[in-house]
């Protein structure tokens, strides 16, 4: 396998960038894929769930070349095993950050690689906890344009950083693609980082 052989199944560009980080060049897939929560499966087996599914279906679906692995990745906002996905115009904003306000949630994250023969996976679990945040300040994040693609409608990387009193867990993670766990399930699956491509 060449170091330049993994697809990511996500049209997430924060996910790519994080992939780029770690030194990681990858073909980006887009898959369309139902992401309905299975009646009261639990928010952390959901999103794992999805992931290793997301991964499946898209190395069935779109096969890789030979000897390529396909990453997939989910994440979610949970409050009290309520997911908080893409808002659907400005009031669900409203609602979910309100219900964030002055709360701590959990980001989860699944991440999965599919190498053909077997599928491996891995949770992320971060908390993150917001200050107060008025109707007011709702709207006027709202007209950035920033939450409108973000699940629980705020990005940890851009202008919604300003509501998170504390993170406790992995920055990556939140951002929807926990590095740690997603580096060593790509070793484990024969996908060298930076440093091993630059070892070799």
């Amino acid at each position: 396998m060449t170091y330049a052989s993994i697809v990511l199944a996500s049209r997430s560009p924060r996910r790519s960038e994080l992939l780029r980080q770690i030194g990681v060049p990858h073909e980006v897939l887009a898959v369309d894929f139902d992401e309905a929560r299975l009646g009261s499966e639990p928010a952390r087996a959901y999103v794992e769930r999805l992931a290793r599914d997301k991964a499946v279906h898209a190395y069935t679906h779109h096969r890789p070349a030979a000897g390529r692995r396909l990453l997939a990745a989910d994440t979610a906002v949970v409050l009290e095993d309520q997911i908080f996905g893409k808002p659907d115009g400005e009031e669900d904003c409203l609602r979910m950050l309100g219900a964030l306000s002055g709360r701590t949630h959990e980001v989860v994250t699944g991440v999965a690689v599919h190498d053909g023969d077997s599928l491996r996976s891995s949770l992320c679990v971060s908390r993150v906890t917001f200050r107060a945040i008025g109707r007011d300040e709702i709207h006027r994040y709202w007209l950035t344009g920033e939450p409108a693609d973000k699940a629980g409608a705020y990005a940890v990387q851009g202008l919604g950083a300003v509501f998170i009193e504390r993170l406790e867990g992995s920055y990556s993670g939140v951002m929807g693609l926990p590095l740690y766990e997603t580096a060593r399930l790509l070793r484990e699956a024969g996908v060298p980082l930076w440093n091993e491509a630059l070892a070799a």
